[in-house]
């Protein structure tokens, strides 16, 4: 960002810098990162649609949640808002990582490629597989594999800072704010043996944070290299 007027002009004038920033300005380059930015979100809400859509059928499956009668409206047996609220979640995290990566100056640019990021969403659909499918000795152990593997995944496909520290973030308020959901009777968990919630939902939380934050930074990426 120019600073003052000698760091804008020379004696040929204005800079190539600032040139550069007074054409992200015009009104076209608005509104053609406003379009790209809304693209991107929804992309991000389709995806986070559909992984909403398949990971609770396999948690219904397994019983793990159960909605009331009157508020089961679709045919994977979701609550009808729950899927647009993870979607709306998934745009969120897939733009603000990206933002977070460029006000920091840290270029996110560990494994950025196409393949890494559908290697991870894999992952992250098996991770919430083995929560539903596999039984284990009690809930502890549960847990901590869960958190082992979620934290595996942050390794290999994320490995900043920043993407660790958001994903502890969200996955905090994204269990807070079920256990609020939980308390009020909108939907419950069978089992619970946390404050009304399973243990192993942060867990959860991180990897899918990760997993919507790599997609939103590929499709970030996608757009700069085709500025």
């Amino acid at each position: 960002m120019c600073t003052g007027v000698q760091s804008c002009w020379n004696r040929k004038g204005p800079s190539p810098k600032c040139l550069a920033m007074l054409n992200l300005l015009t009104p076209s380059a608005l509104l053609s990162r406003m379009t790209n930015l809304l693209i991107r979100g929804a992309m991000l809400f389709s995806v986070g649609v559909f992984l909403a859509l398949v990971l609770n059928l396999l948690q219904v499956q397994r019983n793990v949640t159960l909605f009331p009668p009157d508020v089961i409206s679709s045919i994977f047996s979701s609550a009808w808002w729950v899927p647009p609220c993870c979607g709306t979640a998934a745009a969120m995290i897939g733009l603000l990582y990206p933002c977070i990566d460029s006000r920091l100056g840290e270029p996110h640019k560990f494994k950025r490629e196409w393949s890494s990021v559908m290697r991870c969403v894999a992952v992250f659909v098996g991770i919430n597989h083995a929560s539903a499918k596999v039984d284990f000795a009690n809930n502890v152990q549960l847990s901590l594999t869960l958190a082992a593997l979620s934290i595996g995944l942050w390794w290999t496909f994320d490995r900043s800072r920043s993407g660790f520290g958001l994903g502890v973030c969200i996955a905090f308020l994204g269990t807070l704010a079920t256990q609020l959901l939980v308390y009020n009777g909108v939907f419950q968990y069978t089992s619970p043996d946390f404050l009304y919630i399973r243990s192993w939902l942060p867990c959860i939380f991180f990897a899918g944070v990760i997993t919507m934050g790599n997609i939103g930074r590929q499709l970030a990426l996608e757009k700069s290299h085709q500025d």
